[in-house]
Parts: structure tokens; sequence; C-alpha cells
């Protein structure tokens, strides 16, 4: 949630059935104070009283006859993708249809198909520090885009568990190909 002076902004939430959006604030707002840390109660639909996506703050709803973008919306927040931001940052980049969005999709895996090879074809970390500070200026992509946890030794000698790095990377290839065939599933039915 953004704050910015006294303005508490609320969350989109979407109901893709009958192609309507709320807007609805969080209860520990409504509250203030009392009982901040209970869960918020499920926003339901108030027409056809079903559950609604929260889209996030910076959610723009389609036209409710533009149906092809409501159901890719619905898509959309299937494979992960709202708009959860307060303006300042942006949610980034949202493709506007499927086709675009299996692209992107494809981009994205064959980002992680690149880490999981450079990982495993990793023999082992350098020694000197000449070696050192080639591998850190040829690969710190590399180094970057892996959890903490699989970085050891110290900035002057850093170690990188290889192993950890392969199946970190294996598993975010799973979960991307898990959204490309949501998204492929969907653009099938449509």
């Amino acid at each position: 949630m953004c704050r910015y002076g006294m303005t508490i902004y609320k969350s989109h939430y979407a109901c893709f059935q009958c192609r309507k959006t709320f807007k609805r604030r969080l209860e520990k707002d409504i509250y203030d104070g009392y009982n901040k840390y209970r869960e918020q109660n499920p926003a339901k639909c108030p027409e056809c009283g079903g559950l609604m996506a929260n889209m996030g703050l910076d959610f723009e709803s389609p036209k409710k006859k533009d149906i092809k973008s409501w159901e890719h919306m619905a898509t959309l927040y299937e494979v992960g993708i709202t708009f959860h931001s307060c303006g300042c940052s942006g949610p980034g980049y949202i493709p506007s249809n499927s086709n675009d969005l299996l692209r992107y999709f494809s981009k994205i895996k064959a980002d992680y198909i690149e880490h999981q090879r450079f990982w495993a074809q990793r023999k082992s970390d350098p020694e000197s520090q000449s070696e050192i500070a080639k591998d850190g200026h040829y690969n710190w992509e590399y180094f970057q885009k892996i959890p903490n946890e699989m970085k050891t030794g110290t900035p002057k000698k850093p170690k990188f568990n290889a192993i950890e790095a392969q199946k970190y990377w294996h598993q975010k290839i799973i979960e991307i190909e898990s959204k490309i065939e949501k998204v492929s599933n969907d653009t099938l039915k449509n």
C-alpha cells in the first residue's frame, strides 16, 4: 500500500465473470491499529457474490463490452501478473495480449535456461585475484541473479554453490513453463 501524505490508496478488485471492478480499502487501515494483524476478509463481487481478484493499485479495467481484454486480464491474474505499485515505480511491462504474453514468457524462459547452463558449465571458482576480477567482470549478471544463500566466501574471494544455482534455475524454468502452458491453454479456449 502506498501512502503519500494522508492519502491511502485503495486496491482495485476485479470480477472477471461480471467484468466489473471495485475499489476496496484494507481492513487494517479502516480499523487503524485495532487488531491490525487480522486477516482481510475475501473480497466478494456485489453483483454475483463470487471472489474477486486483487489487481492492485494501478489496474485500469477494460470496458465491460471488451470481452477479449477481460479474458486477457483474467489470464494475467492466473499467471501472477497484477498492477501492485503506487504509481511511483509502476508495474513494469504488461503484455497487451496473449501472443505478446507468450513471447514475453518465452524470452524469460530463454534467460533462465542461459543462467542454468552457465551454472552447469561452471567447474570451480577462480583462485587468483586476477582470475576473480575477470570472473566478476564477465559473469556479474549470473552472480547477481542468484539468492544470497548460494553466495559464500568474502568480497575478495567469493564462492558460489553452482549445484544449488542449477537447481534454483531449474525450478524457475518449471514455474515459467507452467505459466506458458496456462496462457497457451487459455489462448486455445478462446
